[in-house]
């Protein structure tokens, strides 16, 4: 521990809360670490002072919050991560090397984080940190600090807990224009990857012993789910379109109602939507007649809003759902990863090669590619979700393309909206909603 400053109450309870606050003195690191106890659903605390003194923690004025703001913060931040990670790597694990690997999607920002623990004691290490520059203000600088914490100390700090956890760690950033979001992002996806080390899941391993016990169609998640009994229900009519959307998330547990029927008069709008639905485990009901003999605008506009809204009544306050998730979806050639959040922040970004695909195409399949991005943006937008959209292979096809993104999408949305059982009912946010 550095001579100048002195931990106190330094604890990471696995799924339970510390008795004590997080009190660091730098008001924003404090915001981050607290990210661990939202969304790695570890009660974490630490209070730190300078020899001699002895703030109260409970005081929550600027000033105390703030307090060693102006001391030397790569001392302060690395004590900080060196005794976190002291703690971490006391919490029971699987046996042997286990990776665990995790996006988190901000409206500004995409980090990827990739976590392994050491078997036998070993020491970890920050195998590849990419985060700088935080933002793009200053141009080619990014910000030197946010709130009263100095950036460069980040890499400090995961550093540290690496070393003495016994985690390698990664944290790369994929997408991210907002210094804040990177930031907050990168400790948001350490905690969902660090959580699912724990449990032995990992994004995209749906075959596993610990994912079928955490999330399988026998686990306490999947029943704990259907009791919710979660539906959205939509008929609407104008000159342009007349819409029947009706969801259950209802795992298609092979009861009353448990069917895809998906008719809209656009091939490729029934094929993506009843992908969607299967992957997400959904009993889907859509029927459209709509305006096509003016163009595909209206029904897939319509359908994709529709789809949308539906889903978002049927997700309610989303108290005590996973909430995030990153899924994979291959078609053909194309791979497409859909990194969700069912934040009440509608932000879609992708890269799907739409307006540069390689056969210059101006439809998938009968819908005009222009819908197609258009019908992604809706879907999202109305959902009231964040979707980062990566395309890791690109498709032969634009509808190679876009069954891939319905795939991966409906696989991140049946995760997102899973229970977990864990959490109470209480909402993964350190926020403590998300209605506002």
């Amino acid at each position: 521990m550095a001579d100048e400053f002195t931990l106190s109450n330094v604890a990471c309870i696995d799924t339970a809360k510390s008795p004590h606050p997080i009190s660091t003195g730098i008001g924003f690191f404090d915001h981050m670490i607290d990210q661990l106890n939202s969304h790695a659903q570890i009660g974490v605390s630490v209070t730190v002072n300078k020899q001699g003194e002895d703030n109260n923690p409970s005081n929550h004025s600027f000033e105390v919050v703030n307090r060693y703001a102006d001391e030397d913060q790569a001392k302060l931040m690395g004590t900080v991560g060196t005794a976190l990670g002291k703690e971490l790597n006391k919490l029971k694990y699987p046996e042997g090397e286990r990776t665990s690997r995790f996006c988190c999607p901000l409206d500004e920002a995409l980090v990827e984080c990739v976590l392994t623990k050491k078997p036998n004691g070993e020491a970890g290490k920050l195998v590849k940190f990419t985060l700088p520059p935080y933002g793009k203000y200053p141009v080619n600088k990014g910000r030197a600090k946010i709130g009263t914490m100095k950036t460069p100390y980040v890499e400090t700090f995961f550093s540290n807990v690496a070393h003495t956890s016994g985690m390698d760690i990664s944290l790369a950033k994929i997408r991210g224009d907002n210094g804040h979001h990177v930031v907050e992002s990168a400790f948001k996806a350490f905690s969902r990857a660090l959580r699912n080390l724990i449990d032995g899941t990992n994004t995209n391993n749906y075959t596993s012993a610990e994912y079928e016990n955490m999330w399988g169609v026998k686990s306490e998640s999947y029943t704990s789910s259907l009791e919710l009994c979660r539906e959205g229900k939509l008929e609407r009519s104008t000159k342009e379109t007349s819409i029947l959307v009706h969801i259950l998330l209802n795992g298609l547990a092979k009861g009353p109602g448990d069917s895809i029927k998906v008719d809209t008069g656009i091939k490729t709008m029934d094929q993506f939507v009843s992908i969607l639905a299967k992957e997400a485990m959904m009993s889907t009901e859509i029927k459209c007649n709509g305006d096509l003999y003016v163009d595909d605008h209206h029904t897939s506009e319509d359908v994709s809003i529709a789809l949308g809204q539906v889903l978002n009544t049927a997700f309610g306050t989303k108290a005590g759902l996973n909430r995030m998730w990153c899924a994979v979806g291959s078609y053909g050639d194309a791979e497409v990863e859909v990194t969700m959040d069912l934040s009440n922040r509608p932000c879609i970004t992708h890269n799907l090669s739409l307006s540069s695909n390689p056969n210059e195409e101006e439809y998938a399949g009968d819908l005009s590619v222009e819908m197609l991005d258009h019908v992604i943006e809706s879907l999202v937008l109305n959902s009231r979700s964040t979707v980062h959209i990566l395309e890791k292979k690109v498709g032969k096809t634009v509808l190679e393309t876009a069954l891939a993104t319905a795939m991966a999408f409906g696989r991140a949305l049946r995760m997102c909206a899973a229970v977990d059982p864990r959490r109470a009912g209480k909402t993964a946010s350190s926020k403590g909603t998300l209605s506002v």
